[in-house]
């Protein structure tokens, strides 16, 4: 099951995915910049692989609802996500409102 939901941070609305799979749950929370998402984002894949796309997105871990990934401190972050301020250990709904 896919479900998406209007998620408000402050005057901002963002979208929050959220994914039943097998045995996980894939958990995102995202604006037209960029995104936070659970422990299944590779942020390696997308610093180096994917450099090219400029991808702004942080990783959490240990998160099992969107609640949780806004509240929890980011465990990695892309390059990109630097660049806007966006750090490891910042709180993800801190990130998103850099991602406006």
């Amino acid at each position: 099951m896919i479900n998406l939901s209007p998620v408000e941070i402050g005057a901002h609305t963002f979208l929050a995915v959220t994914v039943l799979l097998p045995k996980t749950t894939l958990l995102v929370v995202t604006s037209d910049k960029g995104y936070i998402m659970c422990g299944a984002l590779d942020v390696g894949l997308l610093n180096e692989k994917l450099k090219d796309r400029n991808i702004i997105a942080g990783r959490a871990v240990g998160v099992k609802t969107i609640e949780q990934l806004l509240d929890a401190p980011l465990e990695s972050v892309t390059v990109e996500a630097e660049k806007l301020g966006i750090h490891k250990g910042m709180i993800g709904r801190e990130a998103m409102l850099k991602m406006i």
